[in-house]
Order: structure tokens, then C-alpha cells, then sequence
């Protein structure tokens, strides 16, 4: 497993132990960097319009769309960090 990949799945452990609950900008911006991290590019439909956090959640995402995951890796990691300073 590369250090980054390590670093990834430590950073998604701490973000449960958070003091503190972010924003939902900041819980947004932590889920799709996330995802982009650990899937990729958005995939699937996007959830109807009177899902309001599955459109949030998916609209966060797909706006990291050609970003590759290694990067969204360490902007993930980098945020985590932030949070948790």
C-alpha cells in the first residue's frame, strides 16, 4: 500500500473522531474529495430534485470531476489535518 493510500485511510478515521461537526460546506468538500479519492470521476444518475442532500452530495462531487485521485488524496488528507489542528 502506498503512503499516500495509508495517509487517505487514516485521515477518513479521524475525520469520525473530529471534536467538532464542520460546516456543511466543509462536510461537502470533505465527501467529494473523498470520493474522487477513492472512486474517481462521478458515476451514476444524478439523485432526483427532491433529494436535497444526495443532489448536495452529488453536485460536490462531480465538481471535482478530472481532478485524479492522487490529488484528491492529498487535498482530502491536507483538509482532515486542518480540521483536526
Amino acid at each position: 500500500m502506498s503512503d499516500l493510500k495509508a495517509k487517505f485511510e487514516q485521515a477518513a478515521k479521524d475525520v469520525h473522531a473530529l471534536a467538532e461537526r464542520p460546516d456543511n460546506d466543509t462536510l461537502l468538500r470533505l465527501y467529494g474529495l473523498y470520493k474522487q479519492g477513492a472512486e474517481g470521476d462521478v458515476s451514476g444518475p444524478k439523485p432526483g430534485f427532491f433529494d436535497f442532500v444526495g443532489t448536495a452530495k452529488y453536485e460536490a462531487w462531480a465538481k471535482l470531476a478530472g481532478t485524479s485521485q492522487d490529488d484528491a488524496m492529498k487535498k482530502y488528507v491536507d483538509l482532515v489535518k486542518k480540521l483536526t489542528a
